[in-house]
Protein backbone atom coordinates (compact mmCIF):
# COMPACT_ATOMS: atom_id res chain seq x y z
CA UNK A 1 0.00 0.00 0.00
CA UNK A 2 1.18 3.37 -0.89
CA UNK A 3 1.42 5.34 1.74
CA UNK A 4 1.18 8.32 0.23
CA UNK A 5 -1.82 7.82 -1.60
CA UNK A 6 -4.17 6.11 1.54
CA UNK A 7 -6.29 7.78 3.32
CA UNK A 8 -5.83 10.36 5.78
CA UNK A 9 -7.83 8.54 8.68
CA UNK A 10 -5.12 5.63 8.12
CA UNK A 11 -1.65 7.76 7.92
CA UNK A 12 -1.81 8.06 11.96
CA UNK A 13 -2.09 4.03 12.40
CA UNK A 14 0.36 3.87 9.44
CA UNK A 15 2.92 6.24 10.51
CA UNK A 16 3.51 3.45 13.75
CA UNK A 17 7.28 1.89 12.98
CA UNK A 18 5.86 -1.63 12.10
CA UNK A 19 3.35 -0.92 9.80
CA UNK A 20 5.84 1.40 7.70
CA UNK A 21 7.90 -1.79 6.48
CA UNK A 22 5.11 -4.06 5.97
CA UNK A 23 4.17 -3.68 2.15
CA UNK A 24 0.42 -3.85 2.98
CA UNK A 25 -1.90 -3.28 5.95
CA UNK A 26 -5.68 -4.86 6.58
CA UNK A 27 -7.32 -2.96 8.94
CA UNK A 28 -10.03 -5.49 10.78
CA UNK A 29 -13.09 -5.11 12.43
CA UNK A 30 -11.71 -3.75 16.05
CA UNK A 31 -10.42 -0.75 13.71
CA UNK A 32 -14.09 -0.16 12.31
CA UNK A 33 -15.62 -0.75 15.64
CA UNK A 34 -14.30 2.89 17.12
CA UNK A 35 -16.00 4.94 14.65
CA UNK A 36 -19.65 3.94 15.73
CA UNK A 37 -21.12 6.01 18.13
CA UNK A 38 -22.43 9.77 18.11
CA UNK A 39 -18.95 11.18 17.66
CA UNK A 40 -17.60 12.46 14.31
CA UNK A 41 -14.19 11.07 14.87
CA UNK A 42 -12.75 8.49 16.79
CA UNK A 43 -10.72 9.97 20.07
CA UNK A 44 -7.79 8.23 19.19
CA UNK A 45 -7.22 10.09 15.82
CA UNK A 46 -7.48 13.93 17.09
CA UNK A 47 -9.72 14.96 20.04
CA UNK A 48 -9.67 18.80 18.48
CA UNK A 49 -12.71 18.04 16.33
CA UNK A 50 -14.86 15.87 19.04
CA UNK A 51 -18.41 16.85 18.70
CA UNK A 52 -21.01 15.65 21.12
CA UNK A 53 -24.25 15.26 19.51
CA UNK A 54 -27.09 18.32 20.30
CA UNK A 55 -29.63 17.65 22.82
CA UNK A 56 -31.23 21.02 23.80
CA UNK A 57 -32.56 19.20 26.91
CA UNK A 58 -29.24 18.34 28.38
CA UNK A 59 -28.93 22.03 28.14
CA UNK A 60 -29.53 24.68 31.18
CA UNK A 61 -32.76 26.54 30.72
CA UNK A 62 -31.30 29.81 30.48
CA UNK A 63 -28.80 28.92 27.37
CA UNK A 64 -31.13 26.65 25.02
CA UNK A 65 -32.03 29.83 23.23
CA UNK A 66 -29.67 32.04 22.43
CA UNK A 67 -30.80 35.17 20.02
CA UNK A 68 -28.27 36.73 17.75
CA UNK A 69 -27.64 40.28 17.99
CA UNK A 70 -26.93 42.78 15.15
CA UNK A 71 -26.19 46.41 14.08
CA UNK A 72 -28.61 47.82 11.77
CA UNK A 73 -26.86 51.03 10.84
CA UNK A 74 -25.22 53.65 10.95
CA UNK A 75 -24.36 53.15 7.28
CA UNK A 76 -27.96 51.07 6.43
CA UNK A 77 -29.22 52.97 3.69
CA UNK A 78 -32.48 52.97 6.03
CA UNK A 79 -30.92 54.45 8.94
CA UNK A 80 -32.28 58.12 8.14
CA UNK A 81 -28.54 59.44 8.57
CA UNK A 82 -26.74 58.28 11.76
CA UNK A 83 -28.82 56.04 13.33
CA UNK A 84 -27.37 52.81 15.10
CA UNK A 85 -30.03 50.10 16.29
CA UNK A 86 -28.46 47.40 18.21
CA UNK A 87 -31.62 44.44 17.62
CA UNK A 88 -31.91 41.39 19.54
CA UNK A 89 -32.96 38.62 16.67
CA UNK A 90 -34.96 35.55 17.70
CA UNK A 91 -34.23 34.14 13.47
CA UNK A 92 -36.03 37.70 11.72
CA UNK A 93 -38.57 38.01 14.98
CA UNK A 94 -37.07 41.28 17.17
CA UNK A 95 -37.03 40.88 20.30
CA UNK A 96 -35.04 44.24 21.44
CA UNK A 97 -34.06 47.27 20.08
CA UNK A 98 -32.13 49.38 21.66
CA UNK A 99 -31.14 53.04 19.56
CA UNK A 100 -27.77 54.50 20.35
CA UNK A 101 -27.50 58.30 18.61
CA UNK A 102 -25.17 60.77 18.98
CA UNK A 103 -22.87 60.16 15.62
CA UNK A 104 -24.04 63.72 14.86
CA UNK A 105 -24.11 65.52 18.28
CA UNK A 106 -22.46 68.75 17.94
CA UNK A 107 -23.19 70.49 21.20
CA UNK A 108 -25.77 72.96 19.56
CA UNK A 109 -27.12 73.80 23.10
CA UNK A 110 -23.87 74.39 24.92
CA UNK A 111 -22.52 76.46 21.54
CA UNK A 112 -26.03 78.31 22.16
CA UNK A 113 -25.09 79.51 25.48
CA UNK A 114 -22.04 81.45 24.06
CA UNK A 115 -23.42 83.20 21.69
CA UNK A 116 -26.09 86.71 21.39
CA UNK A 117 -29.52 85.29 20.95
CA UNK A 118 -29.45 86.95 16.92
CA UNK A 119 -26.42 85.09 16.67
CA UNK A 120 -27.72 81.70 18.17
CA UNK A 121 -30.94 81.75 15.41
CA UNK A 122 -28.62 79.61 12.61
CA UNK A 123 -28.14 76.48 14.99
CA UNK A 124 -31.74 76.16 14.87
CA UNK A 125 -31.83 75.76 11.04
CA UNK A 126 -29.53 72.60 11.91
CA UNK A 127 -31.59 71.02 14.32
CA UNK A 128 -34.20 69.22 11.61
CA UNK A 129 -32.89 70.08 8.25
CA UNK A 130 -36.24 68.99 6.44
CA UNK A 131 -37.81 71.58 8.66
CA UNK A 132 -35.65 75.02 9.08
CA UNK A 133 -38.10 77.85 9.57
CA UNK A 134 -40.10 75.84 11.90
CA UNK A 135 -37.55 75.25 14.64
CA UNK A 136 -36.80 79.23 14.15
CA UNK A 137 -40.09 80.26 14.65
CA UNK A 138 -39.90 78.28 18.51
CA UNK A 139 -36.96 79.98 19.46
CA UNK A 140 -38.39 83.70 18.40
CA UNK A 141 -41.71 82.95 20.55
CA UNK A 142 -39.52 82.28 23.29
CA UNK A 143 -37.22 85.47 22.81
CA UNK A 144 -40.07 87.65 22.32
CA UNK A 145 -42.06 85.81 25.64
CA UNK A 146 -38.66 87.30 27.37
CA UNK A 147 -38.54 90.47 26.21
CA UNK A 148 -42.32 91.24 26.39
CA UNK A 149 -42.70 92.55 22.41
CA UNK A 150 -45.42 92.33 20.17
CA UNK A 151 -44.86 91.50 16.32
CA UNK A 152 -46.05 92.79 13.57
CA UNK A 153 -49.48 91.50 12.36
CA UNK A 154 -47.87 91.32 8.40
CA UNK A 155 -45.29 89.36 10.33
CA UNK A 156 -46.84 87.02 11.76
CA UNK A 157 -49.18 86.26 8.24
CA UNK A 158 -45.64 85.72 7.17
CA UNK A 159 -44.40 83.51 9.70
CA UNK A 160 -47.39 81.35 9.63
CA UNK A 161 -46.93 81.20 5.22
CA UNK A 162 -43.58 80.00 5.91
CA UNK A 163 -44.14 77.57 8.65
CA UNK A 164 -46.99 75.72 6.55
CA UNK A 165 -44.58 75.65 3.59
CA UNK A 166 -42.16 74.34 6.14
CA UNK A 167 -44.72 71.55 6.84
CA UNK A 168 -45.71 70.62 2.92
CA UNK A 169 -42.21 70.27 2.76
CA UNK A 170 -41.03 68.10 5.45
CA UNK A 171 -44.42 65.71 4.73
CA UNK A 172 -43.22 65.88 1.25
CA UNK A 173 -40.28 63.72 2.15
CA UNK A 174 -41.80 62.61 4.87
CA UNK A 175 -44.32 60.11 2.88
CA UNK A 176 -41.39 59.96 -0.12
CA UNK A 177 -38.85 58.39 2.34
CA UNK A 178 -41.43 55.85 3.49
CA UNK A 179 -42.71 54.42 0.44
CA UNK A 180 -38.92 54.36 -0.57
CA UNK A 181 -38.37 51.91 2.78
CA UNK A 182 -41.50 49.84 1.75
CA UNK A 183 -39.84 49.41 -1.94
CA UNK A 184 -41.78 52.44 -4.05
CA UNK A 185 -39.53 54.67 -5.48
CA UNK A 186 -41.64 56.64 -8.10
CA UNK A 187 -43.05 59.06 -5.26
CA UNK A 188 -40.01 59.97 -4.35
CA UNK A 189 -39.33 61.23 -7.45
CA UNK A 190 -42.44 63.08 -7.63
CA UNK A 191 -42.94 64.54 -4.60
CA UNK A 192 -39.22 65.76 -4.50
CA UNK A 193 -40.30 67.73 -7.60
CA UNK A 194 -42.68 69.75 -5.78
CA UNK A 195 -40.27 70.39 -3.05
CA UNK A 196 -37.94 71.79 -5.30
CA UNK A 197 -40.20 74.35 -6.28
CA UNK A 198 -40.90 75.40 -2.79
CA UNK A 199 -37.37 75.48 -1.80
CA UNK A 200 -37.11 77.93 -4.79
CA UNK A 201 -39.90 80.01 -3.11
CA UNK A 202 -37.95 80.20 0.39
CA UNK A 203 -34.92 81.44 -1.63
CA UNK A 204 -36.53 83.94 -3.11
CA UNK A 205 -37.61 85.22 -0.11
CA UNK A 206 -34.64 85.45 2.27
CA UNK A 207 -31.73 84.18 -0.20
CA UNK A 208 -31.27 80.35 1.45
CA UNK A 209 -32.77 77.60 0.26
CA UNK A 210 -32.44 75.72 2.72
CA UNK A 211 -30.75 76.83 5.81
CA UNK A 212 -33.18 79.95 5.69
CA UNK A 213 -32.52 82.12 8.83
CA UNK A 214 -35.51 84.30 7.80
CA UNK A 215 -37.24 84.57 10.87
CA UNK A 216 -35.98 87.33 13.38
CA UNK A 217 -36.78 88.29 16.79
CA UNK A 218 -39.67 90.67 16.80
CA UNK A 219 -40.67 89.62 13.03
CA UNK A 220 -38.63 88.40 9.57
CA UNK A 221 -35.70 89.58 8.29
CA UNK A 222 -37.18 91.45 5.20
CA UNK A 223 -40.40 91.94 3.43
CA UNK A 224 -41.35 89.60 0.88
CA UNK A 225 -40.60 90.46 -3.03
CA UNK A 226 -43.06 91.53 -5.21
CA UNK A 227 -45.28 88.64 -7.21
CA UNK A 228 -44.08 86.30 -4.87
CA UNK A 229 -47.59 85.79 -3.58
CA UNK A 230 -48.98 84.83 -6.73
CA UNK A 231 -46.07 82.59 -7.34
CA UNK A 232 -47.04 80.82 -3.92
CA UNK A 233 -50.60 80.46 -4.65
CA UNK A 234 -49.87 78.90 -8.77
CA UNK A 235 -47.69 76.30 -7.23
CA UNK A 236 -49.79 74.97 -3.52
CA UNK A 237 -53.03 75.30 -5.56
CA UNK A 238 -51.68 72.51 -7.98
CA UNK A 239 -50.35 70.59 -5.22
CA UNK A 240 -53.80 68.57 -4.19
CA UNK A 241 -53.85 67.12 -7.24
CA UNK A 242 -49.84 66.01 -7.17
CA UNK A 243 -51.09 64.44 -3.74
CA UNK A 244 -54.04 62.36 -5.31
CA UNK A 245 -51.42 61.21 -8.20
CA UNK A 246 -49.26 59.89 -5.61
CA UNK A 247 -52.44 58.50 -3.44
CA UNK A 248 -53.85 56.65 -6.93
CA UNK A 249 -50.27 55.15 -7.22
CA UNK A 250 -49.43 54.21 -3.68
CA UNK A 251 -52.51 54.28 -1.08
CA UNK A 252 -54.65 51.30 -2.39
CA UNK A 253 -51.53 49.38 -3.56
CA UNK A 254 -51.63 45.65 -1.82
CA UNK A 255 -48.52 45.60 -1.41
CA UNK A 256 -47.98 48.78 0.53
CA UNK A 257 -50.86 48.06 2.19
CA UNK A 258 -49.51 44.46 3.59
CA UNK A 259 -46.12 46.41 4.63
CA UNK A 260 -47.77 48.95 6.78
CA UNK A 261 -51.24 48.33 7.90
CA UNK A 262 -51.22 46.88 11.47
CA UNK A 263 -47.82 47.15 11.73
CA UNK A 264 -45.88 49.63 14.60
CA UNK A 265 -49.27 50.02 16.19
CA UNK A 266 -50.07 51.99 19.23
CA UNK A 267 -52.39 52.95 21.67
CA UNK A 268 -53.59 56.12 22.85
CA UNK A 269 -52.78 55.41 26.63
CA UNK A 270 -49.37 54.38 25.49
CA UNK A 271 -48.75 57.40 23.41
CA UNK A 272 -49.43 59.70 26.10
CA UNK A 273 -47.68 57.97 28.32
CA UNK A 274 -44.48 58.11 26.19
CA UNK A 275 -44.62 61.55 25.50
CA UNK A 276 -45.70 61.41 21.88
CA UNK A 277 -46.68 63.93 19.49
CA UNK A 278 -48.14 65.20 16.34
CA UNK A 279 -48.63 62.34 13.77
CA UNK A 280 -47.40 60.16 16.62
CA UNK A 281 -50.31 60.76 18.90
CA UNK A 282 -53.22 61.76 16.31
CA UNK A 283 -52.75 58.37 14.50
CA UNK A 284 -54.33 56.70 18.00
CA UNK A 285 -57.62 59.22 17.89
CA UNK A 286 -56.66 61.93 19.83
CA UNK A 287 -57.14 65.20 18.73
CA UNK A 288 -54.12 67.59 19.50
CA UNK A 289 -52.53 69.78 17.55
CA UNK A 290 -51.27 73.13 19.44
CA UNK A 291 -52.49 75.15 16.38
CA UNK A 292 -55.83 74.44 17.80
CA UNK A 293 -55.72 73.72 21.49
CA UNK A 294 -52.85 76.29 22.35
CA UNK A 295 -53.14 78.52 19.23
CA UNK A 296 -50.15 81.30 18.60
CA UNK A 297 -49.43 83.91 16.09
CA UNK A 298 -52.13 83.95 14.02
CA UNK A 299 -53.85 80.43 13.86
CA UNK A 300 -56.81 81.06 15.25
CA UNK A 301 -58.26 83.52 12.20
CA UNK A 302 -57.35 80.30 9.98
CA UNK A 303 -59.69 77.66 9.09
CA UNK A 304 -58.70 74.14 9.10
CA UNK A 305 -59.30 70.65 10.26
CA UNK A 306 -56.95 68.63 12.44
CA UNK A 307 -56.90 64.66 11.04
CA UNK A 308 -56.96 61.93 13.09
CA UNK A 309 -56.53 58.04 12.88
CA UNK A 310 -57.99 55.09 14.44
CA UNK A 311 -55.65 52.21 14.49
CA UNK A 312 -52.37 53.81 15.76
CA UNK A 313 -50.48 52.09 13.07
CA UNK A 314 -47.86 53.07 9.90
CA UNK A 315 -50.74 53.02 7.43
CA UNK A 316 -52.54 55.65 9.40
CA UNK A 317 -49.49 58.08 9.63
CA UNK A 318 -49.28 57.96 6.33
CA UNK A 319 -52.50 58.82 5.59
CA UNK A 320 -52.36 61.52 8.33
CA UNK A 321 -49.56 63.20 6.54
CA UNK A 322 -51.20 63.09 3.45
CA UNK A 323 -54.50 65.05 4.14
CA UNK A 324 -52.23 67.39 6.72
CA UNK A 325 -50.66 68.46 3.24
CA UNK A 326 -54.19 69.22 2.05
CA UNK A 327 -54.89 71.49 4.92
CA UNK A 328 -51.76 73.30 4.70
CA UNK A 329 -52.44 73.91 1.60
CA UNK A 330 -55.46 75.54 2.34
CA UNK A 331 -54.01 77.18 5.11
CA UNK A 332 -51.58 78.58 2.80
CA UNK A 333 -54.21 80.21 0.45
CA UNK A 334 -55.90 81.62 3.01
CA UNK A 335 -52.41 83.76 4.37
CA UNK A 336 -52.13 84.69 1.09
CA UNK A 337 -55.89 86.32 0.48
CA UNK A 338 -55.89 87.97 4.22
CA UNK A 339 -51.57 89.40 4.13
CA UNK A 340 -51.94 92.45 5.42
CA UNK A 341 -50.09 95.54 4.51
CA UNK A 342 -47.24 97.38 7.10
CA UNK A 343 -43.87 96.55 8.71
CA UNK A 344 -42.26 93.21 8.92
CA UNK A 345 -40.30 93.69 11.86
CA UNK A 346 -40.88 95.82 15.57
CA UNK A 347 -40.00 99.07 15.70
CA UNK A 348 -37.88 98.48 18.77
CA UNK A 349 -34.30 99.65 18.00
CA UNK A 350 -33.17 97.56 20.94
CA UNK A 351 -33.64 94.22 18.80
CA UNK A 352 -34.87 95.48 15.57
CA UNK A 353 -30.82 96.46 13.46
CA UNK A 354 -31.98 99.79 11.02
CA UNK A 355 -32.54 99.17 7.52
CA UNK A 356 -29.73 99.02 4.72
CA UNK A 357 -31.28 102.96 3.24
CA UNK A 358 -30.76 104.48 7.30
CA UNK A 359 -27.48 103.22 7.51
CA UNK A 360 -26.33 104.87 4.19
CA UNK A 361 -27.47 108.57 5.59
CA UNK A 362 -26.90 108.21 9.12
CA UNK A 363 -23.59 107.36 11.15
CA UNK A 364 -25.61 106.82 14.25
CA UNK A 365 -27.22 103.88 12.51
CA UNK A 366 -23.91 102.38 11.20
CA UNK A 367 -22.79 102.36 14.62
CA UNK A 368 -26.77 101.08 16.23
CA UNK A 369 -26.08 98.12 13.62
CA UNK A 370 -22.43 97.47 14.86
CA UNK A 371 -23.22 96.98 18.63
CA UNK A 372 -26.66 95.24 18.17
CA UNK A 373 -24.61 92.44 15.59
CA UNK A 374 -21.70 92.45 17.85
CA UNK A 375 -22.72 92.86 21.19
CA UNK A 376 -26.46 91.77 20.75
CA UNK A 377 -29.57 93.11 22.57
CA UNK A 378 -29.93 92.07 26.32
CA UNK A 379 -32.58 90.57 27.40
CA UNK A 380 -34.44 90.71 31.19
CA UNK A 381 -33.73 87.91 33.51
CA UNK A 382 -36.17 85.09 33.50
CA UNK A 383 -37.37 81.68 32.49
CA UNK A 384 -39.62 80.56 29.41
CA UNK A 385 -41.09 78.20 27.66
CA UNK A 386 -42.70 78.15 24.07
CA UNK A 387 -43.70 75.57 21.76
CA UNK A 388 -44.95 74.89 18.28
CA UNK A 389 -47.01 72.01 16.36
CA UNK A 390 -43.54 71.53 14.41
CA UNK A 391 -44.25 69.22 11.59
CA UNK A 392 -42.94 65.97 13.49
CA UNK A 393 -44.74 67.46 17.06
CA UNK A 394 -44.18 69.40 19.48
CA UNK A 395 -40.99 71.38 19.17
CA UNK A 396 -40.03 73.42 22.73
CA UNK A 397 -37.69 75.80 23.36
CA UNK A 398 -36.91 76.38 27.05
CA UNK A 399 -34.61 79.66 27.89
CA UNK A 400 -33.23 80.71 31.28
CA UNK A 401 -31.87 84.64 30.95
CA UNK A 402 -29.95 86.13 33.69
CA UNK A 403 -30.31 89.57 31.83
CA UNK A 404 -27.23 89.37 29.62
CA UNK A 405 -27.25 89.04 26.09
CA UNK A 406 -26.81 85.30 25.65
CA UNK A 407 -28.82 83.01 27.07
CA UNK A 408 -27.83 81.46 30.47
CA UNK A 409 -29.47 77.77 29.32
CA UNK A 410 -31.29 76.62 26.20
CA UNK A 411 -33.07 73.54 26.09
CA UNK A 412 -34.32 72.40 22.66
CA UNK A 413 -37.60 69.73 23.17
CA UNK A 414 -37.10 67.97 19.95
CA UNK A 415 -40.31 65.45 18.77
CA UNK A 416 -38.11 63.22 17.26
CA UNK A 417 -36.25 61.96 20.52
CA UNK A 418 -38.91 61.09 22.24
CA UNK A 419 -40.71 59.32 19.06
CA UNK A 420 -37.28 57.47 18.49
CA UNK A 421 -36.93 55.95 22.20
CA UNK A 422 -40.76 54.41 21.46
CA UNK A 423 -39.00 52.04 18.85
CA UNK A 424 -37.97 48.84 21.30
CA UNK A 425 -42.04 49.36 21.84
CA UNK A 426 -43.31 49.81 18.39
CA UNK A 427 -40.90 47.11 17.10
CA UNK A 428 -41.22 44.18 19.52
CA UNK A 429 -42.38 40.77 17.90
CA UNK A 430 -42.28 42.50 14.55
CA UNK A 431 -40.03 41.26 11.57
CA UNK A 432 -36.30 43.18 11.49
CA UNK A 433 -37.79 44.50 7.73
CA UNK A 434 -40.87 45.67 9.72
CA UNK A 435 -38.60 48.09 11.49
CA UNK A 436 -37.53 49.97 8.52
CA UNK A 437 -41.22 50.68 7.78
CA UNK A 438 -41.49 51.78 11.93
CA UNK A 439 -38.70 53.79 11.91
CA UNK A 440 -39.83 55.92 8.25
CA UNK A 441 -43.15 55.92 10.18
CA UNK A 442 -41.80 58.30 13.00
CA UNK A 443 -40.34 60.57 10.98
CA UNK A 444 -37.28 61.45 12.55
CA UNK A 445 -33.87 63.43 11.54
CA UNK A 446 -30.86 62.80 13.53
CA UNK A 447 -29.92 66.78 13.50
CA UNK A 448 -32.15 67.68 16.18
CA UNK A 449 -32.37 64.15 18.20
CA UNK A 450 -28.29 64.54 18.71
CA UNK A 451 -27.80 68.09 18.74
Amino acid sequence: MNFFKCSPILKPFLMQGTQLRCAKWYPDAEFFEQFKGPVMYPNEITKRFKMQPYNATSLPKELRFVNMVINFGPAHPAAHGCLRLIAELDGEIVKRLDPHIGLLHRGTEKLIEHKTYMQAMPYFDRLDYLSCMANEHAYCLAVENLLGIEVPRRAKYIRVLFSEITRLMNHLAATSFLTLDVGAITPLFWFFEEREKLYEICERACGGRMHAAYFRVGGVSQDIPVGLLHDIYEIVKKLPERIDEMEDVVTKNRIFIARCKGLGITTAHEALNRGFTGVMLRCTGVKWDLRKTQPYEIYDELEFDVPVGKNGDIYDRYLIRCEEMRQSCRMVIQCINKMPMGEVKTDDHKVTPPTRAEMKASMESVIHHFKLFSQGFQVPPGTTYASIEHPKGEFGVYLISDGSSMPYRCRIRPPGFIHLAGMDYLCKNQFLADAVAVLASLDVVFGDIDR
